[in-house]
């Protein structure tokens, strides 16, 4: 796909961002074909000196990207990022409440200057009693309700990715893309805030559902009742090959039952309907097991592809590197990470007239297009030496 042919093509977006939750909005913003520039501290943002479980984060979320580097506190650093903004379709931040205000770069002040602008604001929490508190994924996580959920009775546990910054963020790409659509009618730009908290609620709505419905508080999901009798984690013939297997439908009770040699269940009346056989459970998880354990995964995923029920094996993030789907279907996305180093990273799940969003800029360095940037700004080369030095 051309670079003029790419959805938010001539869009342009200031970042003033760190961490996951603000850049996940611009890497989606970037890779849908919008110009993103990435203000960065003088230094280059700290999330790119993360150890541990954040390394990963700059590198996933920051492609697509132009940087540039400011002094926001300084007079000749701010008047570049005010100018940045003056000529933007979206400012990005998710910074705590407040930050950008005092510098003269909250959605009041821009509004002045540009009225287009729609100016999105990552936080914490929306408006209420907590709007002020600092916030992190894990934090939201534990309060929200969706830790409780995740791990066992008793040992509340955070879900295996910074699952509330991406879709928080991705909530903010919707309010964002909301306001562009109201602006092409109206001509006037807004500001759109999402917020970490909300998002975890609205993620754990189906539980809170599930009571009002019920009249039972909804328990953690290792110990909940499934909605199906075959919806769990098998043991295969071989150690450290488990597979996950779903059977959610009639149709598929039946089909499962014949292509397994289960004819005694799938014949049995008493186990034709869905809730019956979610009652039985104890009668049938332990024959299904018993099979399983004795069948080689391979020969199980091959017979559950064949006859069309949901099956997954269980793996790990680093295996997904060889995974045959994302290597041939386009979504490894070839990137080079801070230190030269090439790798493959997942680029953005959606298609376009059936094309995956391409790789336009790599991850870029600490201020690498600062010079073009401010160029493109109308600084003339002896301003632009001056800033640097």
């Amino acid at each position: 796909m051309s670079d003029d042919m790419q959805p938010l093509a001539g869009i342009k977006v200031i970042e003033f961002t760190h961490m996951v939750m603000g850049p996940s909005i611009g890497v989606i913003l970037a890779d849908l074909g919008a110009d993103v520039i990435k203000v960065e501290p003088v230094g280059g943002d700290q999330t790119r000196k993360l150890l541990g479980s954040g390394a990963g984060y700059f590198p996933m979320f920051n492609r697509n990207k132009r940087s540039i580097c400011l002094d926001l506190k300084s007079v000749s650093g701010l008047e570049v990022a005010q100018r940045l903004c003056a000529r933007a379709d979206i400012v990005i931040e998710n910074f705590r409440p407040g930050t950008l205000d005092r510098l003269g770069l909250g959605y009041a002040a821009l509004s002045k200057i540009n009225p287009g602008l729609i100016h999105c604001a990552a936080k914490g929490f929306l408006k209420g009693p907590y709007e002020n508190r600092t916030a992190l994924d894990e934090v939201t996580q534990m309060m929200g309700g969706l830790a409780y959920m995740t791990g066992p009775p008793g040992r509340p546990l955070r879900a295996g990715s910074s699952v509330i910054d991406i879709t928080g963020g991705m909530f903010g790409v919707i309010g964002i893309l909301a306001a562009l659509e109201r602006r092409h009618r109206t001509g006037t730009g807004g500001e759109v805030k999402c917020a970490l908290y909300e998002t975890t609620a609205f993620l754990v709505g189906q539980h809170m559902a599930q009571m009002a419905v019920t009249g039972k508080a909804a328990q953690p999901m290792p110990v909940r009742i499934s909605a199906w009798a075959i919806y769990d984690v098998f043991e295969t013939k071989a150690a450290n090959e488990q597979l996950f297997v779903g059977v959610v439908s009639d149709g598929q009770w039946v089909t499962f039952c014949r292509a397994f040699g289960l004819d005694d269940l799938g014949n049995d009346r008493a186990f034709a309907l869905n809730n019956q056989r979610v009652l039985a459970r104890d009668v049938i998880l332990p024959r299904v097991q018993a099979l399983f354990a004795g069948m080689d995964r391979s020969d199980l995923v091959a017979k559950l592809e064949t006859i069309g029920l949901p099956f997954a094996p269980i793996v790990r993030p680093d295996e997904l590197f060889d995974d045959v789907h994302l290597n041939q279907g386009g979504g490894l996305m070839d990137v080079t990470i801070p230190g030269g180093a090439a790798t493959r990273l997942p680029g953005l799940p959606i298609e376009f007239d059936g094309a995956r969003a391409p790789l336009r800029h790599d991850i870029p360095e600490a201020g690498a297009d600062g010079d073009a940037i401010l160029s493109e700004l109308g600084y003339s080369a002896d301003e632009i030496a001056a800033m640097a030095a």
